[in-house]
């Protein structure tokens, strides 16, 4: 053998080493891991695996991690939403805090608010204002709940007592006791809302 056939058979043998690695980690990375993570999450986290979904008398109402708009005014409303609520186009809409269009939008959402809840454009907290970084949080504050008790209990003919005990009781608290802040799932307190509501 040649010194040339001798580098052609080493590059022959260096295409094939790399073909083959290339297959062993395509399965591996690409079906096997994926596969076993999906298998132990489903096992483990059964609810979180299938969307975190909420179901209402057999039917599927929404997910506790994707927010909703509520227009009417029995309801507790949430944050705005640069993505429209899909899930399909999360996203903020990158604009600066100096953008025209940005401080036309809570200019006129402030308004909005102030004159649906009854108060001064300046008590409203800012997360009724500013949209999430997804587009799409499912959560409020405490305080912009709080902010629209009054509201929803006239329109319930609750007392407003009662809306206040349930913005405590679902009230969640940070993740693991340190991540995030208090917070109000929209959607599960507007179904315990209907829920409570139809029981009387």
């Amino acid at each position: 053998m040649t010194g040339s056939d001798s580098v052609v058979v080493r590059r022959s043998a260096s295409w094939l080493t790399a073909v083959k690695a290339a297959i062993v980690f395509t399965l591996l990375c690409g079906g096997i891991y994926p596969l076993f993570v999906t298998a132990i999450g489903a096992v483990l986290f059964p609810h979180q695996a299938t969307g975190s979904l909420i179901v209402v008398n057999d039917t599927v109402v929404g997910s506790e991690l994707v927010g909703q708009p509520f227009k009417a005014p029995k309801y507790f409303q949430g944050r705005p939403s640069a993505a429209d609520y899909d899930p399909f186009s999360v996203g903020g809409s990158n604009y600066a805090a100096s953008n025209p269009d940005l401080r036309a939008r809570v200019s006129e959402d402030s308004g909005s608010i102030a004159e649906r809840e009854g108060i001064d454009a300046a008590l409203i907290p800012v997360d009724l204002l500013a949209a999430s970084g997804s587009g799409i949080d499912p959560h409020i504050s405490p305080e912009s709940a709080r902010l629209q008790a009054s509201r929803v209990a006239t329109v319930r003919e609750m007392p407003v007592s009662q809306v206040n005990e349930l913005i405590e009781r679902y009230t969640e608290g940070p993740v693991m006791g340190v991540f995030g802040q208090p917070r109000v799932n929209v959607l599960r307190i507007n179904l315990a809302l209907d829920a409570k509501e139809s029981l009387d």
